[in-house]
């Protein structure tokens, strides 16, 4: 279920060694990736490669390079043909034996692994897809060990919003604007609720993309264009009020270690 592919890492870590941030290189999701490692490391257990669970990973857009930088990854996900690719994919890159695919409904994430095995649990894009997400964010704390952290991406519906009024498309913000208090959406602020009422507390939130979308893709034609717009998206990341109008929203929750 992961929609955004992270660019393959450079060499993998040594066997016990830190997944460093710098690994996850810059691509379409290169702010999010820098969060996977800065995650990934701050979970590292000496000794041991970091254990990773990703909730709705599909084809391994995300866990094929976390695993490429030297950490096991188990993927959870309903599709078997995702399965298949993340199999191919995983051999492609030397790593199939740290990529455990691992078939079945992440919204069963709880009955289907181990409870407190994973350093880190992945659900990116998977909130906004499943039926009972309160059920589901309560199975990503079950399968976090204590002091573990949980990186969520969520879409943030007042994104459309803006995006239409600033495309020229007034009457259809207007309609965006109006689904908000009709249609069944998660947003950021409801996964924070529910994250806490899991156990979880929500140590950081960062927009991904914050003007990325709302950019026109001619005007990035321009000599320096796309690194300002990269940096750009990168300072407005964790700063209110500009984080708040990205497109998608990534928290990162940790389970309390006492």
């Amino acid at each position: 279920m992961a929609t955004d592919a992270a660019t393959v890492p450079g060499p993998a870590a040594r066997p016990g060694g830190v997944l460093r941030a710098d690994r996850l290189h810059a691509g379409r999701l290169g702010a999010l990736s820098l969060l996977l490692g800065d995650a990934v490391q701050a979970v590292t257990v000496p000794g041991r490669l970091p254990r990773l669970l990703d909730c709705g990973g599909g084809s391994g857009a995300f866990a094929v390079p976390l695993a490429s930088a030297g950490a096991e990854v188990t993927v959870l996900d309903i599709s078997a043909d995702a399965l298949a690719t993340l199999r191919r994919r995983a051999a492609e890159a030397g790593v199939a034996d740290r990529v455990h695919p691992l078939q079945g409904d992440a919204e069963a994430t709880a009955e289907l692994v181990e409870p407190a095995a994973f350093d880190l649990v992945l659900a990116h894009g998977l909130l906004d897809a499943v039926d009972d997400p309160a059920a589901t964010v309560r199975g990503l704390a079950a399968a976090v060990r204590p002091g573990g952290l949980v990186s969520i991406l969520v879409a943030n519906p007042a994104a459309a919003v803006v995006a239409r009024a600033l495309a020229g498309d007034p009457a259809g913000a207007l309609r965006e604007l109006r689904s908000l208090d009709t249609a069944r959406r998660v947003d950021p602020r409801a996964v924070e609720q529910l994250c806490a009422a899991a156990g979880l507390h929500v140590e950081a939130r960062h927009g991904i993309g914050v003007f990325s979308e709302l950019v026109p893709g001619a005007t990035l034609d321009a000599p320096g264009a796309r690194e300002a717009l990269a940096e750009l998206d990168a300072e407005a990341a964790s700063r209110p009020p500009f984080a708040d109008l990205a497109g998608r929203v990534h928290l990162r929750a940790r389970r309390p270690a006492g």
